[in-house]
Protein backbone atom coordinates (compact mmCIF):
# COMPACT_ATOMS: atom_id res chain seq x y z
CA UNK A 1 0.00 0.00 0.00
CA UNK A 2 1.45 3.26 -1.08
CA UNK A 3 2.10 6.10 1.78
CA UNK A 4 0.77 9.34 1.46
CA UNK A 5 2.54 12.34 1.73
CA UNK A 6 0.95 13.30 4.58
CA UNK A 7 1.73 9.67 6.11
CA UNK A 8 5.43 10.38 4.86
CA UNK A 9 6.10 13.67 6.37
CA UNK A 10 4.90 12.07 9.85
CA UNK A 11 7.46 9.30 9.49
CA UNK A 12 10.14 11.66 8.95
CA UNK A 13 9.42 13.52 11.69
CA UNK A 14 9.13 10.86 14.18
CA UNK A 15 12.42 9.07 12.98
CA UNK A 16 13.77 12.85 12.86
CA UNK A 17 13.05 13.45 16.57
CA UNK A 18 13.91 9.67 18.02
CA UNK A 19 17.22 10.53 16.32
CA UNK A 20 17.35 14.01 18.39
CA UNK A 21 16.06 12.17 21.10
CA UNK A 22 19.22 9.96 21.20
CA UNK A 23 22.08 11.79 20.17
CA UNK A 24 21.27 14.27 23.12
CA UNK A 25 21.39 11.16 24.96
CA UNK A 26 24.67 10.14 23.97
CA UNK A 27 25.86 13.47 24.65
CA UNK A 28 24.27 13.80 28.38
CA UNK A 29 25.31 10.77 29.55
CA UNK A 30 29.12 10.98 28.12
CA UNK A 31 28.97 14.61 29.60
CA UNK A 32 27.67 12.97 32.72
CA UNK A 33 30.55 10.10 32.72
CA UNK A 34 33.58 12.76 31.83
CA UNK A 35 31.97 14.55 35.16
CA UNK A 36 31.97 11.75 37.53
CA UNK A 37 35.24 10.97 36.13
CA UNK A 38 36.32 14.07 36.86
CA UNK A 39 35.06 14.56 40.38
CA UNK A 40 36.72 11.31 41.50
CA UNK A 41 39.97 12.15 40.29
CA UNK A 42 39.54 14.81 42.31
CA UNK A 43 38.32 13.41 45.78
CA UNK A 44 41.10 11.23 45.00
CA UNK A 45 44.05 13.94 44.76
CA UNK A 46 41.97 15.37 47.66
CA UNK A 47 42.28 12.32 49.63
CA UNK A 48 46.19 11.83 49.13
CA UNK A 49 46.57 15.46 49.78
CA UNK A 50 44.89 15.38 53.09
CA UNK A 51 47.50 12.15 53.96
CA UNK A 52 50.62 14.17 52.84
CA UNK A 53 49.97 17.05 54.62
CA UNK A 54 47.88 18.83 51.79
CA UNK A 55 44.91 19.25 53.94
CA UNK A 56 43.30 21.45 56.12
CA UNK A 57 45.53 21.86 59.63
CA UNK A 58 44.02 21.67 62.94
CA UNK A 59 44.54 24.81 64.54
CA UNK A 60 47.71 27.06 63.23
CA UNK A 61 51.25 26.41 64.12
CA UNK A 62 52.70 28.94 66.86
CA UNK A 63 55.87 29.07 64.65
CA UNK A 64 55.45 31.14 61.63
CA UNK A 65 58.08 28.25 60.51
CA UNK A 66 60.77 25.78 61.69
CA UNK A 67 63.74 28.79 60.70
CA UNK A 68 62.10 30.85 63.39
CA UNK A 69 63.30 28.81 66.12
CA UNK A 70 66.87 29.13 64.71
CA UNK A 71 69.68 30.49 66.82
CA UNK A 72 66.92 31.45 69.93
CA UNK A 73 66.37 29.03 73.22
CA UNK A 74 64.17 25.90 73.00
CA UNK A 75 60.83 26.51 74.38
CA UNK A 76 60.46 24.24 77.92
CA UNK A 77 59.03 21.12 77.61
CA UNK A 78 59.06 18.06 79.44
CA UNK A 79 58.50 14.53 77.40
CA UNK A 80 59.25 10.64 79.95
CA UNK A 81 60.46 7.63 78.62
CA UNK A 82 58.82 4.03 79.40
CA UNK A 83 60.69 3.89 82.99
CA UNK A 84 59.41 7.45 84.07
CA UNK A 85 62.60 9.41 83.38
CA UNK A 86 62.10 13.03 82.35
CA UNK A 87 63.95 14.73 79.93
CA UNK A 88 63.95 18.48 79.56
CA UNK A 89 66.17 21.47 78.54
CA UNK A 90 66.21 22.25 82.21
CA UNK A 91 67.46 19.42 83.45
CA UNK A 92 69.36 18.71 80.55
CA UNK A 93 71.47 22.02 80.99
CA UNK A 94 75.18 21.29 80.06
CA UNK A 95 74.26 18.55 77.02
CA UNK A 96 73.64 18.77 73.36
CA UNK A 97 70.25 17.58 72.68
CA UNK A 98 68.92 15.53 69.34
CA UNK A 99 65.52 15.68 68.90
CA UNK A 100 63.37 13.11 66.64
CA UNK A 101 60.02 14.00 66.29
CA UNK A 102 57.88 11.07 64.54
CA UNK A 103 54.65 9.81 64.21
CA UNK A 104 55.97 6.79 66.01
CA UNK A 105 53.81 3.39 65.71
CA UNK A 106 52.06 4.07 62.62
CA UNK A 107 55.35 5.12 60.70
CA UNK A 108 56.44 1.49 60.10
CA UNK A 109 59.19 1.16 58.16
CA UNK A 110 60.69 4.51 57.49
CA UNK A 111 60.44 6.63 61.25
CA UNK A 112 61.10 3.02 63.04
CA UNK A 113 64.72 2.15 61.14
CA UNK A 114 65.91 5.73 62.07
CA UNK A 115 65.03 5.32 65.62
CA UNK A 116 67.20 2.20 65.30
CA UNK A 117 69.90 4.38 63.58
CA UNK A 118 69.57 6.79 65.67
CA UNK A 119 70.53 4.21 68.63
CA UNK A 120 73.05 2.00 66.72
CA UNK A 121 75.42 4.69 65.91
CA UNK A 122 78.63 5.17 67.73
CA UNK A 123 79.11 8.57 66.84
CA UNK A 124 76.01 9.61 68.38
CA UNK A 125 76.94 7.72 71.18
CA UNK A 126 78.67 11.24 73.54
CA UNK A 127 78.92 11.97 77.05
CA UNK A 128 77.90 15.50 76.08
CA UNK A 129 74.40 14.47 73.99
CA UNK A 130 71.27 13.08 74.71
CA UNK A 131 69.42 11.16 71.88
CA UNK A 132 66.03 11.25 71.96
CA UNK A 133 63.11 10.01 69.52
CA UNK A 134 59.83 12.03 70.14
CA UNK A 135 56.86 9.44 69.48
CA UNK A 136 53.49 10.23 69.93
CA UNK A 137 52.17 6.95 71.53
CA UNK A 138 51.62 5.73 74.75
CA UNK A 139 54.22 3.43 76.28
CA UNK A 140 51.31 0.37 76.30
CA UNK A 141 50.59 1.45 72.74
CA UNK A 142 54.94 1.46 71.61
CA UNK A 143 55.25 -2.15 73.11
CA UNK A 144 53.76 -3.97 69.82
CA UNK A 145 56.33 -1.87 67.97
CA UNK A 146 59.65 -3.23 70.27
CA UNK A 147 57.74 -6.49 70.03
CA UNK A 148 57.72 -6.08 65.76
CA UNK A 149 60.95 -4.70 65.94
CA UNK A 150 63.12 -5.56 69.02
CA UNK A 151 66.20 -3.15 68.09
CA UNK A 152 63.85 -0.35 68.78
CA UNK A 153 64.67 -1.13 72.80
CA UNK A 154 67.74 -0.01 72.41
CA UNK A 155 66.94 3.52 71.60
CA UNK A 156 66.02 6.31 74.18
CA UNK A 157 62.44 7.12 73.03
CA UNK A 158 59.86 9.45 74.70
CA UNK A 159 56.28 10.10 74.78
CA UNK A 160 54.57 13.43 73.63
CA UNK A 161 51.27 11.82 74.26
CA UNK A 162 48.74 13.82 72.78
CA UNK A 163 51.34 15.02 70.61
CA UNK A 164 51.51 18.68 73.33
CA UNK A 165 55.01 19.03 72.57
CA UNK A 166 54.94 18.67 69.33
CA UNK A 167 52.46 21.47 68.86
CA UNK A 168 54.50 23.62 70.97
CA UNK A 169 57.49 23.21 68.85
CA UNK A 170 55.43 23.47 65.01
CA UNK A 171 56.03 20.27 64.42
CA UNK A 172 52.76 18.83 63.64
CA UNK A 173 52.98 21.52 60.14
CA UNK A 174 55.45 20.31 58.63
CA UNK A 175 55.80 19.33 54.99
CA UNK A 176 56.61 15.91 56.29
CA UNK A 177 53.60 14.96 58.58
CA UNK A 178 51.08 12.45 56.91
CA UNK A 179 48.35 14.01 59.21
CA UNK A 180 49.25 18.16 59.01
CA UNK A 181 48.29 19.64 61.61
CA UNK A 182 47.29 16.86 63.87
CA UNK A 183 50.68 14.55 64.46
CA UNK A 184 54.44 15.00 63.33
CA UNK A 185 56.00 13.76 60.40
CA UNK A 186 60.08 13.31 59.77
CA UNK A 187 61.85 16.09 61.29
CA UNK A 188 64.75 16.59 63.70
CA UNK A 189 66.46 18.98 65.75
CA UNK A 190 69.37 19.84 67.77
CA UNK A 191 69.36 22.24 71.10
CA UNK A 192 72.95 23.09 72.16
CA UNK A 193 74.16 23.11 75.55
CA UNK A 194 72.94 26.50 76.60
CA UNK A 195 69.54 25.70 75.70
CA UNK A 196 69.25 27.30 72.18
CA UNK A 197 68.73 25.45 68.95
CA UNK A 198 71.31 24.94 66.08
CA UNK A 199 69.78 22.69 63.72
CA UNK A 200 66.41 22.33 62.59
CA UNK A 201 65.44 20.19 59.20
CA UNK A 202 62.49 18.66 57.99
CA UNK A 203 62.64 15.58 55.67
CA UNK A 204 59.33 14.49 53.43
CA UNK A 205 61.59 11.95 52.06
CA UNK A 206 62.14 10.18 55.55
CA UNK A 207 65.33 9.24 55.38
CA UNK A 208 68.20 8.30 57.59
CA UNK A 209 69.67 12.08 58.39
CA UNK A 210 72.73 10.60 61.01
CA UNK A 211 75.45 11.61 58.72
CA UNK A 212 73.90 15.00 58.72
CA UNK A 213 73.75 15.22 62.30
CA UNK A 214 77.06 14.51 63.19
CA UNK A 215 78.46 17.23 61.28
CA UNK A 216 75.82 19.88 62.76
CA UNK A 217 77.33 18.60 66.12
CA UNK A 218 80.75 18.80 65.73
CA UNK A 219 79.98 22.97 64.49
CA UNK A 220 78.85 23.69 67.99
Amino acid sequence: MKRTDKESLIAGIIVGTVVVAVFGALIYFTASAKQGTAQTSQSAANSMADHHGGGSPAGSSPVASLSELMDKPVPSFSLKDKNGNQYSPENLRGKNIVLFFNEGLMCYPACWNQIVALAKDNQLKRDDTVVLSVVVDSPQDWRRAVEKMPELAEATVVFDEGAEVSKKLGMLWTKSSMHYGSLPGHTYMIINKDGIVKHVFDDPNMAIHNGQLVEELARI
